[in-house]
């Protein structure tokens, strides 16, 4: 190329740059996207608590209820009238895992994940290894604590064809927290552990929910509660799926996703 025709092509260049409206386009503050609409905000259904509420976990059992018949037997109150044991030794698995461990467990990971998302947790024991406490102290935890709800987490020991979970209300009702929002509540767990892949009762219940007037927890609720019956620790694939830390955090996220 001549040195005349390469002085006229930068002179064109020069001057469509130079042009008005072609002007470069100033770098987008940072954070700002520079094309499409914002993503929305992930939603979340469940039973509706606003962070910074109170969230009671019931982790059912005791590590040391099994050394201690006398006071597990001791009869309270039932919330109908009647009597129950304190408390029992619970579930465990054919081959000796026990139900304690995995309610102990869920519910730890369930707690971090509900204060992650600004809860404040309450559980019913501090640890796996006391006696105790009895069903009806449980059963009004929620009210003492000021709690917009309570989780009571369970597994099952029923006979070995039986599989899935269900969630239990009590029925009729005693209270107004008990007449509509509990049953609100027991309606989420259900969609929440449905959602998450978990299969309903196939020997309990009818599609997930269980209406009981012999759960003491439950009767003596003034706050909506709900118990679950995560797994049935008598069914193989159950307990499999209980043991292990990958089922146990994926009981305790669909739990939480029980609070929208």
């Amino acid at each position: 190329m001549s040195r005349a025709v390469l002085v006229t092509a930068l002179v064109v260049v020069l001057a469509a740059c130079a042009a008005p409206g072609r002007a470069p386009a100033a770098p987008a503050p940072v954070g700002v996207p520079t094309a499409g609409p914002a993503a929305p905000a992930p939603a979340r259904s469940g039973y509706a608590v606003p962070p910074g509420a109170t969230i009671v976990i019931d982790p059912g059992h005791d590590g040391g209820n099994g050394r201690a018949a006398a006071a597990i037997a001791r009869p309270v109150p039932d919330g109908r009238g009647g009597t129950k044991p304190c408390n029992t030794t619970g579930a465990a698995t054919a081959d000796g895992y026990p139900e304690h461990a995995f309610t102990w467990a869920v519910s730890q990971r369930l707690a971090d994940l509900l204060r992650g998302r600004g809860y404040r947790v309450v559980l019913t024991r501090p640890d796996d290894t006391g006696v105790g406490p009895c069903v009806d102290e449980r059963g009004t935890a929620g009210q003492r604590a000021g709690a917009a709800a309570v989780l009571s987490v369970h597994a099952d020991g029923a006979p070995a064809a039986g599989h899935g979970f269900h969630v239990l209300y009590s029925a009729p009702p005693l209270n107004p927290a008990q007449r509509g929002p509990a049953r609100a509540l027991a309606d989420a767990a259900v969609a929440s552990l449905r959602g998450a892949g978990f299969t309903p009762a196939t020997y309990i219940g009818r599609g997930g929910l269980d209406a009981r007037d012999d759960i003491a927890g439950l009767n003596l609720a003034t706050v909506p509660t709900v118990l679950v019956e995560c797994a049935n620790l008598g069914n193989r694939d159950d307990a499999a799926l209980a043991r292990s830390p990958e089922g146990q955090q994926r009981f305790a996220a669909a739990l939480a996703a029980t609070i929208g």
